[in-house]
């Protein structure tokens, strides 16, 4: 069972894993709705060391067609690109964004769905290593091959547990919608052709698990916020518009010891299908 500790790392913790010299693999992440390539900013200045990774381009797969906006990479597409970032079975990963840990998360999510066992959200992401202090480098890095294997050939049934779009929307799981409260009541929807949310879910934006900083809440707010969900017991699932802001809301169940699945076409992959049913207004 996981606890904050093996989904988290501070700035400060960081820096003393780096000062002492304890190997770590740090990846730079940054990804946002609006501006979902980072490589330029990343390339102006990172942390240390930091590989850059896109989310776009490899935390999912856009040749597949009928799984939303993002669909999960397969296994053997993540091992490629793991050790295109020097990822090793062995040694700690940190990885980091600078928007809403959404790209830091998604690939937490991934690496450990893939079997990577110590995968560490940079909590606060960078702009809470600039606060501690830390020094940043530009320009590119190019690691030493990594030696990660992912026996997983399918992510969508691999370490971490998934929903279907079928399992989401049936009796027996309690379903968080991560969105902005305005998406989830269909009163906008900037991204997919059909407003509104997926029937009998509750939501509880991905931001409400942030502080005003981007740093998680602590244990006793997670506690009391996700309260607001009676599961009684049932499986707990997440969604977002696509299946990568859901994985801040799963880090952060995560971080409290609950392992809650991800619908990865999340509602992109829902209201393509005409068929199914929408939920509008208040849950």
């Amino acid at each position: 069972m996981e606890g904050r500790a093996q989904v988290l790392i501070t700035a400060e913790e960081l820096g003393a894993e780096m000062k002492a010299g304890e190997p770590v693999t740090i990846l730079d992440v940054r990804w946002r709705l609006d501006e979902p390539d980072g490589r330029e900013a990343y390339l102006q200045g990172h942390i240390p060391g930091a590989v850059y990774v896109s989310l776009e381009d490899e935390l999912a797969d856009h040749t597949i067609s009928g799984r939303g906006r993002h669909p999960l990479p397969s296994g053997r597409n993540v091992e490629v690109a793991a050790r295109r970032w020097g990822v090793r079975e062995h040694r700690p990963v940190v990885v980091y964004d600078d928007w809403n840990r959404a790209g830091s998360a998604r690939a937490w999510w991934v690496l450990t769905a893939a079997g990577l066992g110590c995968v560490r959200i940079l909590d606060g992401g960078l702009s809470a290593w600039r606060s501690a202090g830390g020094i940043l480098e530009s320009g590119p890095v190019t690691p030493q091959p990594g030696d990660m294997t992912v026996s997983h050939g399918d992510l969508y049934a691999a370490r971490r547990p998934t929903l279907t779009a079928q399992q989401a929307g049936a009796a027996g799981v309690t379903l968080i919608d991560a969105r902005a409260a305005e998406r989830f009541r269909g009163e906008v929807e900037p991204v997919d052709p059909v407003a509104g949310h997926i029937p009998g879910a509750k939501n509880i934006p991905f931001t409400a698990v942030l502080t005003g900083e981007g740093r998680f809440l602590t244990d006793d707010a997670l506690t009391q916020l996700f309260s607001a969900v009676d599961d009684g017991g049932r499986r707990i699932g997440v969604y977002c518009g696509s299946g990568v802001s859901a994985t801040v809301t799963l880090a952060a169940l995560a971080a409290l010891g609950t392992d809650a699945a991800l619908f990865a076409g999340s509602w992109s992959e829902w209201s393509s299908d005409p068929t199914r049913a929408v939920g509008r207004g208040a849950e």
